[in-house]
């Protein structure tokens, strides 16, 4: 089997009631579920931040949550604190099915550098070890799914298209943020990277 289901972030915190909410994010859970079972192997990723994480807007006197800053690594959104190691709202979503995942990426760890791509930090350059990953595996055809579509959905899927691989976004899967409007902005940046839109 060369195709993969990639799930970004499906945690609490990303989900109705926590700390960054995405409108209807666990409406989608079953379904991906139901998605894992046709797929050669499922990877998931989760948001895995240590308190006072740089992009976090309480770290930043006198700003506040989606304000944008420059960083060194470039321009940043200023997030409520979310996802924090070992917190519930970093947890899945309990309805997920993460026994069927045959690896977990945590991102976001790097105190000083926020991760919106399963494949790289935002700096564009570290890498998170996926692609290794997914290479060795003879894994090619990578389906993404999960939260949020606007951003580690969309930077993970055009990272993958620029990697080489055959990546589709299945948008039923996905809910996103659209920050001023971020959604079609967005949706024209992947089409324009190779990614199909399903």
């Amino acid at each position: 089997m060369t195709h993969a289901l990639i799930v970004i972030d499906m945690q609490n915190d990303f989900c109705p009631g926590g700390a960054l909410a995405v409108a209807g994010g666990d409406e989608i859970v079953p379904e991906i579920n139901a998605r894992m079972a046709q797929a050669g192997a499922v990877i998931l990723t989760q948001d895995w931040h240590p308190a006072g994480h740089s992009s976090f807007a309480s770290q930043h006197a006198g700003r506040a949550p989606l304000e944008m800053i420059d960083m060194p690594y470039g321009p940043q959104v200023l997030w409520p604190d979310h996802c924090v190691q070992g917190t519930q709202g970093a947890a899945f979503h309990p309805d997920l099915d993460t026994d069927r995942a045959d690896m977990i990426i945590r991102k976001g760890f790097r105190r000083a550098i926020d991760s919106y791509s399963a494949f790289f930090e935002n700096d564009q350059t570290t890498p998170t070890g996926l692609e290794g990953y997914l290479r060795s595996r003879g894994l090619t055809q990578l389906d993404f799914v999960g939260l949020a579509t606007d951003f580690c959905v969309a930077w993970s899927a055009m990272d993958a298209a620029k990697l080489g691989f055959e990546v589709r976004v299945l948008n039923n899967l996905c809910r996103g943020i659209d920050l001023d409007g971020s959604m079609a902005r967005t949706q024209d940046a992947m089409r324009a990277a190779g990614v199909t839109l399903e």
